[in-house]
């Protein structure tokens, strides 16, 4: 088990009566407000009144009227550092303000789920062609090179298994679920992700002697379902927490003969496969890479083999907007991490592969549903996760980060897609 080791606490930032204290070596962009000069400060505040103020929500400034049709309540308890926070940052800045306990919300998901519909025009038109200018470009040392991609993945899968295990349902499947109806109920969630994995497993054709390569092991279900099918079983990962836990799973189940778990990015794999599964493993390879990923799924799959791939998708011209931009997301949760539009996957396809696309299914309201599971659960064992030794504003910070990619897929600026590609049995 990986756990957070305490580190000197810092400034603290209020949460209503309670006091936060803030460790400054681990969080030392969310312990320190930013110094935003006077005019940043003056358009800012220009800029986030007239956007806020059209929204339906109730933004409630600690020091001054407030803002917007109605809805649900935004909280601003800091407003300088606040207004300094975006104004220097941007989405950052108020990713880490709530992080900060500078604002909150009673219900945060609302909240952001309203924000994310009106993503394209919360921002003026003329500031909006500026985008170069004032937003933060993603660091090259997130790049998805080999290198690169061994650190990026264990930054977020190398956290705990203990903590995954906190809020995800017996499977540790972390991944959208399949539910047969709405809304969600925790005991259905493992037969739901069971659902999700067998009809992966079924677009790729898997069963008794299956040669199968799976990219990105997760914590081990797939694979177990596949070799429970008489399937023989590569599987990748660059996490060494998951791979420990997959392969103990794998041992137990009695499947040791039949699932090899690898430490070994796909690039590095060599060999054919009858079939091939990738669950939302793409967000992690990056634009520059997306046409290695898919060349090498074109050469590990042999000639009328089959692709199931489940990927989370964004609307196109979103993803040409923001695909350069660094993010909350990026900087805190999935460094190096890249959502692709259907559009991108399909051309890509298209233009460096063999592969043709034979199926397309997209099912967001899963998503959100699956996502709302987890954060309850994760809130509900909040207690559990400090004892394992994450902060105050590592909590904070999961639950925002749970919260805005639910509001993705409830506000529909997010899709998840299982695609079904095939290989001709002629040469290309």
């Amino acid at each position: 088990m990986t756990t957070v080791e305490p580190r000197p606490v810092g400034p603290h930032r209020t949460r209503g009566h309670r006091i936060l204290p803030i460790d400054a070596e681990r969080w030392p962009d969310v312990a320190a407000v930013p110094r935003a000069s006077r005019p940043v400060q003056v358009v800012t505040r220009a800029v986030l009144k007239h956007a806020l103020r059209r929204l339906p929500l109730r933004v409630r400034f600690a020091d001054g009227a407030p803002l917007g049709l109605g809805g649900p309540l935004i909280e601003v308890r800091d407003p300088k550092a606040f207004h300094a926070r975006i104004g220097t940052r941007g989405l950052i800045g108020f990713g880490e303000s709530y992080m900060a306990g500078e604002w909150d919300a009673p219900d945060l998901v609302g909240v952001l789920t309203v924000l994310a519909a009106h993503a394209a025009d919360l921002i003026p038109a003329p500031l909006q062609r500026l985008r170069n200018v004032w937003a933060q470009r993603q660091p090259d040392a997130q790049r998805n090179t080999p290198d690169g991609s061994r650190t990026n993945i264990s930054r977020h899968y190398d956290l705990s298994n203990d903590l995954f295990a906190l809020f995800l349902d017996e499977t540790l499947t972390y991944s959208s679920a399949i539910f047969r109806g709405f809304p969600a109920d925790w005991p259905l969630l493992s037969a739901a992700q069971h659902r999700k994995i067998d009809r992966l497993l079924d677009l790729a054709g898997v069963r008794e002697g299956t040669r199968l390569l799976e990219i990105g092991t997760g914590w081990g279900e797939l694979a177990l379902r596949a070799a429970a099918r008489g399937a023989h079983v590569t599987s990748l990962t660059l996490s060494r927490e998951q791979r420990a836990l997959a392969l103990d799973r794998v041992r137990e189940a009695g499947y040791a003969d039949r699932v090899s778990i690898e430490l070994r990015d796909y690039r590095e794999i060599r060999g054919t496969y009858d079939a091939i599964v990738s669950v939302e493993m793409i967000e992690a390879v990056g634009a520059e890479f997306w046409p290695v990923y898919f060349r090498t799924l074109d050469e590990r799959l042999v000639p009328g083999g089959r692709v199931a791939l489940q990927a989370i998708t964004m609307p196109h011209e979103r993803m040409l907007a923001s695909r350069d931009t660094h993010t909350w997301i990026q900087k805190y949760i999935f460094p190096g991490g890249l959502i692709p539009s259907t559009t991108a996957i399909e051309e890509t396809v298209r233009d460096h592969t063999g592969l043709v696309v034979a199926a397309r299914d997209g099912f967001g309201a899963h998503y959100a549903e699956t996502l709302r599971l987890w954060r309850e659960r994760f809130t509900d064992r909040a207690d559990e996760a400090a004892a394992l030794g994450f902060d105050d504003t590592f909590r904070r910070m999961w639950t925002f980060y749970l919260a805005y990619s639910e509001a993705g897929f409830r506000s529909a600026y997010l899709d998840v897609q299982q695609y079904s590609f095939t290989k001709e049995n002629s040469a290309r």
